[in-house]
Formats: C-alpha cells, sequence, structure tokens
C-alpha cells in the first residue's frame, strides 16, 4: 500500500468558527472529495485519544482555525519548522491537547514523515455553533485547499 494519509480536523464545535474543521470535513465527505483510502477524523478538542490514528501515517494534514492576525477567511498553510510556532501560538482548548499529541508521536517514533496544517483566520471564536458568514462562505475554497493537499 502506497502512503497512508490522514486529515484530521481538530478545533471546538461550540467556539464559532473555531469549529470550521467540523463543518469542512461534514462538506467534503458530503460532496465525496476525498476517495475512500484517505481517512478523515474529526479530533475535536481530543487529545492523547488520537494517538491511536497516526499509527502507520506518514502524510498527516491538521485542519484548523488558525490565529495567524491575517484577514478573516485566509487559508493557510503551515508545514515543517512553522509548526511548533504555529502549536505555541494558539489559544483555544485543544491547544494543549495538540503539541502532547505529535510530541508522543516523536517519542513512539510514529511522527508521519509530512504534517502540513492547513488553517483558516477565524473571524469569531464567541460561543456558538454557527460559522461566521464570513467563514461558511470559504469553506468551499478550503475544502479545495485540503483535497489538493491530500491527493498530492
Amino acid at each position: 500500500m502506497g502512503s497512508t494519509t490522514l486529515i484530521l480536523g481538530v478545533g471546538n464545535y461550540l467556539q464559532s468558527d473555531d469549529g470550521v474543521s467540523v463543518h469542512t470535513l461534514e462538506y467534503l465527505m458530503i460532496n465525496e472529495m476525498i476517495p475512500s483510502h484517505i481517512h478523515m477524523v474529526d479530533g475535536g478538542t481530543c487529545g492523547l485519544d488520537l494517538l491511536q490514528y497516526l499509527e502507520g501515517v506518514e502524510n498527516l494534514i491538521l485542519v484548523d482555525a488558525v490565529h495567524a492576525g491575517k484577514e478573516p477567511g485566509t487559508i493557510i498553510r503551515i508545514e515543517g519548522d512553522r509548526i511548533p510556532a504555529y502549536l505555541a501560538m494558539k489559544m483555544s482548548p485543544h491547544d494543549i491537547g495538540l503539541p502532547d499529541l505529535l510530541a508522543t508521536a516523536k517519542l513512539r517514533d510514529i511522527y508521519p514523515s509530512k504534517v502540513v496544517v492547513l488553517g483558516i483566520e477565524p473571524e469569531s471564536v464567541q460561543f456558538g455553533v454557527e460559522l461566521s458568514d464570513t467563514i461558511y462562505n470559504k469553506i468551499p475554497e478550503f475544502a479545495e485547499a485540503i483535497k489538493r493537499e491530500a491527493i498530492l
């Protein structure tokens, strides 16, 4: 079998745009944009519980809201050495779990050979399950970016 890809959505569904990964993974599934051999997991705010999904994964795509000080709706791609900086600047409840997950994966020697964060600059992270209109309208474009990354 070729390289194993995992699309892992993280974020808090209850904090508006921070839950963009849930909505985007759903969009990818409904529109059948990702081949069935590529795994998609909604990791939510889980941390080390997700370690089992990294077993055998060579290409990890983390999907998240990313606070980068850009215009809301801006799609952001982070790879390699810039990932620790992304993890350090995160501010929502799943922040603690994600750095621990990746550090433990390194210790257990199951860290994927390629890790990419595909994010979108949120407009609102207020309490609520609805996305802001800005982010909701960007989901098709965001989903296409994820598809391109997954099918490389």
